[in-house]
């Protein structure tokens, strides 16, 4: 039988289940009430699920469970709770994010077939394979990758790949986003997004949405995927309509089925009422995939004039009775409009409506009349299920209780972004000076000094965060010129760079390999990781509830909020920009990656004594983005010392608490 990928649609709610099934897909993805990246979509009951388990069955059709957010300590005895039920349901799989949900599946739920969420960050075949190895069936690629890398990840891969073709693009990679949770709190990665992307920013003068992406579509590249056999297609959409998802589906079920069908399938997409759609990296066209409209839906007009039944709006496209209309107000706000009733005259359309509209604002039109799917099942299926015990919960708490290396003094470790940085510190200071430079920079280390060979034990090249396939050889190449050159110590970005390392190195990972619960520190260091950094942004109750001690808090830090490979304009030329509220930020372009930072650092300073009396002893000042100086750093150590507070600085959620 010919390979056919997997067609693996969203979905958010019952109606959206009901339009999957009928629309075509092998597979649905869904989330619980808890733990998963779309918590403001309805979700389902472990009833529910029950239910949709056995109406899927019946028609061959998988569901995986997503819990991929990332996990705090407090709510480790309910994840295990979760885990337990699914455990002994017929999920085909579980998608996860947290590394402490692996090391509690593998251990305690061995039956649960895992895969890597995109929020992972996994995007080369080093990623992919490592996955593999820790005993993850399937993984999620990164949406930023070109057809060159996937077909080279897809020579190399062991595992099976599963990568997204249609649906809204964030703006940073997957799981490597802080905006959310910088701005209020609400962490991406806790399902709690706000979209900071979308907003308009003011810079230079202008007002524009500096970083909202069109949506993804790569309907032309299925057979490109079939030939790859990549595993899966997948759907971006568990906020969207069951219209959506039913339209989505049969487009993409058409072209797998009969590639020729293709035209027929674009035609079926212009109607999904997403956003302007961009092929991106994977199809070779990043150029123009920045869009100022944030909306979704096709633009009609603005509202001409308001009566006391309704509206009128000029329009083009013909509006009907049926449709859905959106309504987007100038701050940004919108109200729904089911048409009912409307006449024409002109091009000019009178919509009845009683809802609240404004002279000016701009009319989108989101859906078309479509078929119903039921909101409710007929009856909901109970399936009997065996609690875990007190006793074996306490089991579980003991083994990922951490065993921590003690500290019979203070270790501080410093981040820097420019070797010039070398001239400004005192060495001594410091047990560990983390190098984050350019690759090209590795070269200009230098390790024949006298200074240097004297501290070399001192220093940890930090690898980045974007290796792409095509770069992999020369990066391996790289890291044996440091090896043979003394370096033994080293900063991973992501979990996967263990297997980049020669035995017998000292590894740190950085807070882009996420640790908010005991479960993810206990399974990180199971893989050989000695040392890990704790979020920046974590809150204080967290870290006090875990029993993790020996990691490294960054007291002072600039906070990447985005990390991007997609090139954006800024008119400042100091590139900042705000928000707003007026706060100020910065764009950096490194390596060809784009990051956004705040320029009002994060301080905890002044918590120093607080932090020490709960056991911590390792503190990080990260140094990056700043210009190299002797005075900062003896600054810093001032305030730590006093435990004062640094101004102008904010303390990101270690008061306030992560959502």
């Amino acid at each position: 039988m010919d390979f056919k990928p997997e067609l693996l649609i969203p979905a958010g709610n019952i109606e959206s289940f009901h339009a999957a099934v009928e629309g075509g897909a092998d597979a649905i993805f869904l989330g619980l009430k808890q733990f998963n990246a779309r918590g403001r979509a309805v979700n389902f009951s472990n009833a529910q699920l029950i239910t949709m388990l056995d109406i899927a069955g019946k028609k061959n059709v998988k569901i995986y469970v997503t819990l991929n957010t990332v996990i705090k300590n407090y709510e480790i005895p309910e994840l295990l709770d979760v885990l337990n039920f699914l455990s002994q349901t017929s999920v085909s799989a579980v998608i996860i994010q947290d590394w402490g949900i692996w090391y509690l599946a593998k251990k305690f739920f061995p039956s649960l077939v895992l895969h890597a969420s995109t929020q992972m960050a996994n995007h080369n075949s080093i990623g992919a394979n490592f996955s593999k190895k820790a005993g993850i069936d399937r993984v999620i690629m990164a949406r930023e990758l070109t057809h060159a890398e996937l077909q080279l990840i897809m020579q190399k891969a062991q595992i099976e790949v599963e990568v997204f073709v249609h649906g809204a693009l964030c703006y940073s990679f997957s799981g490597l986003c802080l905006f959310s949770s910088y701005l209020g709190g609400k962490g991406a990665n806790r399902g709690q997004c706000t979209q900071p992307c979308r907003r308009v920013f003011k810079d230079d003068g202008k007002k524009h949405a500096i970083f909202s992406l069109k949506d993804n579509q790569q309907v032309k590249l299925v057979p490109d995927f079939t030939k790859m056999k990549v595993a899966s297609l997948k759907i971006e959409g568990r906020m969207k309509s069951s219209a959506y998802v039913y339209r989505v589906a049969q487009a993409y079920r058409m072209v797998i089925d009969d590639p020729d069908k293709l035209p027929e399938a674009e035609e079926m997409l212009k109607w999904d009422f997403g956003r302007e759609k961009t092929e991106y990296f994977m199809g070779g066209k990043v150029k123009g995939a920045i869009s100022n409209n944030t909306n979704n839906g096709i633009f009609l007009g603005a509202v001409k004039k308001l009566c006391d039944d309704g509206f009128f709006v000029q329009s083009k496209l013909s509006i009907e009775a049926g449709q859905q209309l959106r309504v987007v107000n100038k701050l940004g706000e919108s109200v729904s409009v089911k048409v009912k009733e409307v006449r024409e005259e002109n091009d000019v359309y009178h919509v009845f409506t009683s809802k609240h509209i404004r002279k000016g604002d701009d009319v989108y039109l989101i859906g078309l009349p479509s078929r119903n799917f039921s909101n409710k099942f007929d009856a909901l299926k109970h399936q009997n299920v065996k609690s875990l015990s007190g006793a074996y919960k306490r089991k579980i708490r003991q083994d990922i209780q951490i065993k921590n290396q003690q500290g019979s003094h203070l270790e501080f470790f410093v981040r820097i972004d420019n070797i010039e940085w070398l001239r400004k510190l005192r060495v001594d200071d410091f047990k560990g000076i983390l190098l984050d430079i350019p690759r090209k920079d590795w070269r200009k280390i230098p390790f024949d000094s006298p200074f240097f060979k004297k501290n070399l034990s001192r220093f940890y090249v930090e690898l980045p965060g974007f290796i792409p396939e095509t770069h992999l050889q020369e990066m391996l190449q790289d890291i044996k010129w440091l090896c043979r050159s003394g370096m033994k110590n080293f900063v991973l970005s992501h979990l996967s760079q263990l297997d980049m390392l020669p035995k017998g190195c000292r590894v740190i990972t950085n807070e882009r390999v996420y640790v908010y619960n005991d479960a993810a520190v206990r399974g990180i260091k199971s893989l050989g990781v000695q040392c890990i950094t704790y979020p920046v942004e974590n809150d204080f109750e967290n870290l006090q509830n875990g029993t993790s001690r020996d990691g490294i808090v960054p007291v002072y830090a600039n906070p990447e909020l985005f990390f991007a490979r997609m090139p954006v304009e800024v008119y400042h030329p100091e590139n900042e920009f705000m928000d707003n509220t007026d706060k100020a930020f910065k764009r950096y372009v490194r390596n060809g990656m784009t990051s956004v930072y705040s320029n009002t650092p994060v301080a905890l300073l002044q918590y120093a004594q607080l932090l020490k009396k709960e056991g911590f002893f390792r503190f990080m000042f990260d140094l990056r983005t700043e210009s190299p100086s002797k005075h900062l750093p003896a600054k810093l150590f001032k305030k730590f010392k006093a435990s004062e507070q640094l101004q102008p600085s904010t303390t990101f959620n270690f008061k306030r608490g992560l959502s």
